[in-house]
């Protein structure tokens, strides 16, 4: 497209950009001004789309990362056709608009994934170029590629001075995944003021240091920006495009200030860069002229579809067999699952059950691509049967993420968003901290993403509080939309995978013990199956005519039975509830959570080896909780839960106060 051409567009950007962030009287104009060129060359030139079918799975990813500068990215989407109205340009920032303040991934069609805090949307971008670099490994063949197209990233200085940046960007060069390109909005500016404020680093050194291809260029040269782009695409690394910019291009008074950044220009101001960039003063202005270019490229886009459709079709033609897998994978299809149960009266630790669930499990679902964050021994999710992703081997099911828990959070969010792939991650429930924010984009982004969580209490004896953690389900439990499971045992564990591959709208953590649990006989305690426990809570053995509830999770379900042996011996009847997962117990019928948890008995004692303030809905003010309202210690297992309080014998005092 001719340089005038593409100004023309970048500019209309711009002012639907300034006009929307003035009405809205709120946004963020300084990253729309200054990336405007840099966004309309990639549209109108690179980026393959189909905005009438934007879920065309073949197509390019474009990620903000930057996600305040929205408004960039609704004003591309509206020109190039997506199902973004004039209308929703101007309801910018307002309830129930289809153009929110950052872009959200449900509400906004060509919206990839949801970005605001900074650095995630990076490394989403990370895990979208990984799952297309893995699938293209696995399914194309030498004269017939069904996978394969592009990331592009765009992100600013804010990405790069968090730290996932850093765990993100060296794994991606590490693993070679040369169809990843990030546009850097380098533009010297951040909310405080000049970046030399707290930043000061040679990104080009640090960026070649982690196996990129970069290149510097003046972000509001056509030219430079186009051949920069066909550079980085015949690179076998990713590639980092430096685009020298100047925030909040044409204000004549605000440009290159931090005071563009993140407040409206006001009327006058907008005037005034209309004036200067030749932009009619009109609200909402766009030309037919800009509409029909535009258009060319929407065009252009339909036609790549088809293309790739016809490929498909000559693929399943020599490929049947691949090809019916591959239609699977990406449609999101598991097939039906006999998870072998375990024998009562047996002794596994949850962690390890997990790790022979998952044997089975791995040879079983085609999408399942597992990872831990350098703890696979201890979590136990390498399968038999899966080889190691690497830059050697893209096919790999796999991933070593190495010691970068944040990282591996929103690289498998950037997975599942790519579809085509189920992931699973593990680490120490205690590091779960390191990865709440991508653990919460997961929950808001209503993604399938599997946490192996493991050492999940004071249980792990002696590597102590630093290891131990105490207060984190409570913390995770206040996600919304983020299930939680901690099985008492193996099957219980089975239950909990069932549930994790079931969910398609959300994220879910399996909380699981290194130490040695029994696997309860369920004939025994008169419950034939678990398979109650999807419901988040169940009987699990009781007396009849009972007037005392104990509810336990995870290990200490085998406490609250020992304390019902020695309540029983006293006269008292109890029954004793195992809640695995409060969040699935709390979504169940009035009707159901009555029966487990009758409201005429009052004599209630909650038991978890965890912060105690999640529990008291459940047992009232007037119950009791077995809990740690604070940190752990360094000493063999059965020490700590005798001096910590959490023994059948507490349970028993707990009750009898009552």
């Amino acid at each position: 497209m001719k340089n005038d051409n593409l100004k023309q567009i970048a500019n209309t950007v711009r002012g639907l950009s300034m006009d929307a962030i003035q009405k809205a009287n709120s946004g963020h104009p300084g990253l729309p001004l200054g990336m405007a060129d840099v966004g309309t060359v990639l549209f109108s030139e690179f980026l393959k789309f189909n905005p009438k079918n934007p879920n065309w799975f073949n197509r390019d990813r474009f990620v903000l990362s930057g996600g305040h500068g929205s408004m960039l990215l609704y004003g591309l989407l509206h020109l190039y056709g997506y199902d973004l109205s004039m209308d929703d340009i101007k309801d910018f920032r307002q309830w129930g608009s289809k153009t929110p303040g950052h872009p959200e991934l449900q509400d906004t069609p060509g919206v990839e994934t949801t970005t605001g805090p900074l650095g995630q949307g990076v490394a989403n971008a990370v895990g979208i170029a990984l799952a297309e670099a893995h699938l293209a490994a696995r399914y194309n063949k030498k004269a017939h590629k069904i996978v394969k197209h592009y990331t592009y990233t765009m992100l600013g200085d804010g990405d790069l001075q968090e730290g996932i940046s850093h765990e993100a960007f060296s794994f991606a060069g590490h693993n070679k995944l040369g169809k990843l390109i990030a546009l850097y909005d380098s533009n010297d500016i951040t909310i405080d003021g000049g970046t030399d404020l707290s930043y000061s680093e040679d990104v080009v050194k640090r960026f070649k240091s982690y196996n990129w291809h970069v290149q510097k260029i003046d972000g509001h040269n056509y030219k430079e920006i186009r051949n920069a782009i066909k550079n980085a695409k015949k690179s076998n690394k990713p590639s980092l495009i430096i685009c020298k910019t100047i925030i909040g291009f044409g204000s004549p008074n605000k440009q290159g200030k931090a005071a563009a950044h993140g407040a409206p220009l006001g009327v006058e101001e907008i005037k005034l860069t209309k004036e200067a960039l030749g932009i009619p003063q009109k609200d909402f202005y766009v030309s037919d002229v800009v509409y029909k270019m535009t258009q060319k490229a929407v065009e252009k886009g339909a036609q790549k579809e088809i293309k790739w459709e016809t490929k498909c079709k000559a693929y399943k033609a020599k490929y049947k067999e691949a090809y019916s897998e591959f239609v699977k994978v990406i449609n999101n299809e598991i097939p039906e699952l006999d998870i072998p149960l375990f024998e009562a009266g047996t002794k596994i630790a949850t962690r390890s059950a997990s790790g022979k669930i998952l044997d089975y499990l791995a040879e079983k679902i085609p999408a399942l691509v597992g990872g831990s964050a350098d703890l696979s021994p201890s979590n136990n999710t390498l399968a038999k049967s899966q080889d190691i992703f690497s830059k050697k081997n893209k096919a790999g099911k796999y991933i070593h993420y190495g010691i970068r828990e944040f990282g591996m959070g929103a690289i498998m969010n950037g997975m599942t968003l790519h579809g085509g792939v189920i992931p699973y991650g593990g680490t120490f429930f205690v590091f779960s901290d390191y990865m709440r924010s991508a653990v919460r984009m997961a929950a808001l982004m209503q993604q399938r993403v599997i946490y192996v969580f493991t050492h999940d209490s004071i249980g792990l004896g002696e590597d102590g509080p630093t290891h131990q953690p105490v207060e984190h389900l409570a913390s995770l439990r206040a996600i919304p939309n983020l299930v939680n499971f901690r099985p008492m045992d193996a099957n219980e564990t089975r239950i909990g995978w069932q549930i994790a591959l079931a969910r398609k709208n959300g994220p879910t953590a399996l909380i699981l013990t290194r130490q040695g649990l029994p696997v309860i006989d369920r004939v025994r305690e008169g419950v034939t199956d678990c398979q109650a426990a999807d419901r988040g809570g169940y009987v699990l053995t009781q007396d009849d005519d009972f007037d005392t509830l104990l509810i336990a999770t995870g290990s200490e379900v085998e406490i609250a039975l020992k304390a019902k042996e020695l309540l029983n011996k006293k006269g008292i009847k109890v029954r004793v509830v195992s809640m695995p997962s409060t969040e699935l117990f709390d979504a169940q019928s009035d009707k159901f959570k009555e029966n487990v948890l009758p409201v005429e008995i009052t004599k209630r004692v909650a038991i978890e080896a965890a912060a105690t303030m999640s529990w008291y809905k459940y047992v009232g003010l007037n119950g009791k909780v077995i809990g740690l309202d604070r940190f752990g210690a360094s000493a063999p297992i059965d020490i700590l839960y005798e001096k910590l309080g959490i023994t059948a014998k507490k349970v028993v005092e707990a009750v009898e106060s009552l």
